[in-house]
């Protein structure tokens, strides 16, 4: 899980051009597929009228075949072409009735290699036992005609042409597999990318709606005996809802399809202390030594993000779970190597969040958040609390000029 190797040279000269013109064929191809199948069986079907003209009789065993037979037995290996995507085998067996009729008049109608295409298709698209009624339609004319017209050197005619098929389902195996694979790799970055949106959702609300309800709480307590107290603690429940729907827009912003979001800046260490005062307005005691960054620190800045998410939920679950009494100090330290995170509370409510009770979905999340640039993350009670009271939480995240 370590860090993103860096991007591939991007192409240039020629095969930047070649690859903008593969890249519009598919485009084409996936927009109007008749239209690439229709081009692909006409030009097909007119090399195969022009062999049936005369060119045939150069590799016919019995060039007395009727012409009327040899068109027939052409159209039927060329026409059919403008399905062998959409149904290979049906495709494939109407060809080989051309195939056998081609075969048994003796005409050896180069056009009986067009099978190849079907063929290809049924190894791409259908289960593994289409290929077993794939060979039990190719097979037949093969030896037919193999017996009928080529008694003496039939393995000469059958066993190449085999091969031939044989390497066609190869290429088709491999082309299906390749794309099982890109298609597995989109699945995983789907549910990568719905993970981190969830791990996001969660950050936000969750610690937003538990700063709020402090607030709520406090002004509640207040607004009987101190009435200006209470309409700051509305102020603040203001400021903390319009700041959680404005990082709400940003990321719901991030999934529009046009991609016509605007793309603020992710929270990093510079709004730490602006996160701390938030949850001192909520009614949390913290203490916290947040020295700026060093001139030697290197943080990216999804790696910044991951700091200040950790923060953001160490200290909301000090405001869920610590108790009315509880406070917490946080320290941010930076090393030759490495920046180290830790915040620790005297809350009575550390047995609620012990392993017993099984991991919320805060603390996995913080925990694949660190492993993403390759920091560790330890949760738990604090060494000798009295009574399982004190939780630490610390994380520490390589610089990234330094191995991990």
């Amino acid at each position: 899980m370590g860090r993103a190797a860096p991007d591939a040279p991007a192409p240039t000269g020629p095969s930047r051009y070649v690859q903008r013109l593969i890249a519009r064929a598919r485009a084409i191809d996936t927009a109007r597929p008749w239209a690439w199948d229709a081009l692909l069986t006409s030009v097909w079907t007119l090399a195969a009228l022009v062999d049936a003209s005369g060119g045939w009789r150069n590799t016919a065993r019995d060039p007395s075949v009727p012409t009327w037979l040899v068109l027939v037995a052409s159209l039927l290996l060329s026409l059919p072409l403008y399905w062998r995507r959409r149904r290979p085998t049906a495709a494939l067996a109407v060809m080989a009735t051309g195939a056998l009729l081609s075969a048994v008049s003796g005409a050896f109608l180069q056009a009986g290699f067009l099978q190849a295409l079907p063929v290809f298709h049924v190894a791409l698209t259908r289960p593994p036992r289409a290929l077993g009624w794939s060979a039990a339609l190719i097979v037949p004319p093969l030896v037919t005609g193999a017996f009928l017209h080529q008694a003496d050197t039939w393995d000469q005619y059958v066993v190449p042409t085999l091969w031939a098929y044989v390497v066609v389902v190869l290429l088709g195996i491999t082309v299906r597999s390749r794309r099982e694979e890109r298609d597995q790799e989109v699945r995983l970055a789907a549910a990568a990318e719905r993970a981190r949106i969830a791990r996001e959702m969660h950050d936000i609300i969750g610690h937003n709606l538990s700063v709020i309800t402090g607030l709520a709480d406090g002004g509640r307590y207040a607004a009987a005996k101190n009435p200006e107290r209470a309409a700051q603690a509305l102020n603040a429940i203001g400021t903390t809802s319009r700041q959680a729907l404005a990082e709400l827009r940003r990321l719901l912003g991030v999934l529009r399809e046009d991609g016509a979001a605007e793309r603020t800046p992710q929270p990093g260490l510079a709004e730490l202390p602006a996160l701390v005062d938030g949850v001192r307005k909520a009614g949390l005691r913290v203490h916290a030594e947040l020295p700026r960054p060093q001139g030697d620190t290197v943080l990216s800045a999804g790696a910044q993000l991951t700091v200040y998410r950790v923060l953001q939920e160490a200290l909301t679950n000090t405001l869920k779970h610590g108790g009315p009494e509880a406070e917490a100090t946080v320290t941010l330290a930076y090393g030759p190597d490495a920046v180290v995170l830790t915040v620790t509370d005297t809350g009575k409510g550390a047995a609620a969040r012990g392993p017993e009770q099984g991991e919320g979905q805060g603390l996995v999340g913080m925990r694949e958040r660190a492993a993403l640039y390759d920091g560790t993350l330890d949760s738990g009670p604090l060494p000798g609390g009295a009574d399982g009271a004190g939780w630490r939480v610390r994380l520490r995240l390589p610089k990234e000029d330094f191995p991990s």
